[in-house]
């Protein structure tokens, strides 16, 4: 495989609209708004990091950012279709990253709940992704997050495909992870649900930071047995109807509100 992925050029993405179902270009405007939201949490690394989906239909194929631009421009049109080989489904003249092809291709291709696939290099999941003790359980959003958190050993970057089984592996039945020396990773039924768990694991990832910031003498522990009460509370599929029915949609108005053009 290239460096890059090179795709057949195109002058522009405007013909995207009338090549997909209807189905397909709600997934494209989901995921658009999933970048946008990236970009405006501060979470994005210029070009670099993914997030994608997988088109409906038996074909896996999915959707991931173009490698040439930035989160805070990227629209339902400009996303790139390519199969579980990499190969572009529709003309483009955008490139992809492999290394997000590696990692995303994996898991859309082999875990059930991953039709949607996140994952980033914010400051403060690299930090605790090189912490020994991992993700802490002293806050209670990180004890949210913990209940469903899995772990991946560092490989170098991800241009390996014979890592990908390894990852699958690592990720078993969890939806969250914590890459090491590297970031942080969620997977959901649906982009609302993928981007929910992406909250909750980056705001306990900062929270741990400025914690430990202030030292670890007179940190409170958390009651014994209370990080597994708040994993009891937060059963997996409890997260769909706040995600999809709640938080989903308040996001999209605030985007609507800022600035439409991700439904492009």
């Amino acid at each position: 495989m290239a460096t890059v992925l090179e795709m057949q050029s195109v002058t522009d993405d405007s013909h995207i609209r009338g090549a997909v179902s209807e189905e397909e270009w709600q997934v494209r405007v989901d995921l658009a708004a999933a970048y946008r939201l990236v970009a405006m949490y501060g979470w994005d690394d210029l070009i670099f990091t993914h997030l994608s989906a997988r088109v409906p239909g038996p074909e896996h194929h999915f959707l991931i950012n173009p490698y040439d631009m930035m989160f805070d421009e990227i629209t339902a049109s400009s996303l790139v279709k390519i199969d579980v080989d990499g190969n572009p489904v529709l003309p483009t003249a955008h490139p992809v990253n492999p290394a997000g092809f590696t990692i995303h291709s994996a898991l859309h291709m082999n875990c059930e709940d991953a039709h949607a696939v996140m994952h980033l290099h914010t400051p403060s999941g690299q930090a605790v992704s090189a912490m020994a003790e991992g993700l802490m359980d002293h806050t209670q959003t990180a004890m949210v997050a913990k209940g469903d958190l899995a772990y991946h050993e560092y490989e170098g970057i991800a241009t390996d495909l014979e890592e990908r089984e390894r990852l699958v592996e690592d990720m078993g039945n969890c939806h969250s992870m914590i890459l090491r020396n590297h970031g942080t990773l969620t997977i959901g039924k649906t982009v609302a649900e993928c981007f929910l768990r992406l909250y909750f694991l980056e705001r306990a990832c900062d929270a741990q930071v400025r914690m430990l910031a202030a030292g670890r003498d007179g940190l409170h522990n958390p009651p014994q047995g209370t990080p597994e009460k708040v994993k009891n509370q937060t059963p997996e599929d409890g997260m769909a109807p706040i995600a999809n029915k709640l938080a989903w949609p308040a996001l999209l108005r605030k985007l609507d509100r800022i600035d439409p053009s991700f439904r492009n």
